[in-house]
């Protein structure tokens, strides 16, 4: 099964309380899934990898082989395509997380899209933030 997987992550402070999203899409647009989860205090940039991570998770229960990853992180996806170095410690674990999972896929790829392309993603990390926890 192929699926388009939006994911964000969003932190209010930088590092304050921040949560991650996913949502998880037919290449028709369908909703086939979603993740979210509550992360505490950290930063935003470890909240997107998060959501990448259990979106990934979440796209193979179920079933998808191929999946494109689409996130409004700049950092994240340049990262991911081997663009920029990944130099923070933290950082590096969730990215060798990231890669670990992708081995298990067929064929996964990384595509920056603009803010407004992501708004279900998006509106998963206020819920989660919002509600104190998901």
């Amino acid at each position: 099964m192929h699926v388009h997987l939006y994911t964000d992550g969003g932190s209010r402070g930088n590092p304050g309380p921040s949560a991650s999203g996913a949502v998880i899409k037919t290449p028709k647009g369908k909703v086939i899934g979603e993740a979210m989860k509550y992360l505490g205090i950290t930063t935003n940039n470890q909240a997107e990898y998060t959501a990448i991570i259990i979106g990934l998770e979440k796209a193979k229960e179920l079933g998808a082989v191929k999946v494109d990853v689409f996130m409004d992180s700049e950092l994240a996806t340049k990262q991911l395509k081997g663009e920029y170095k990944v130099k923070n410690p933290e950082i590096a674990k969730r990215f060798l997380e990231v890669k670990n999972l992708i081995h298990q896929f067929d064929k996964v790829t990384f595509t920056h899209i603009y803010r407004e392309k992501n708004k279900e993603a998006d509106a998963l990390v206020n819920k989660c933030l919002d509600d104190e926890g998901c």
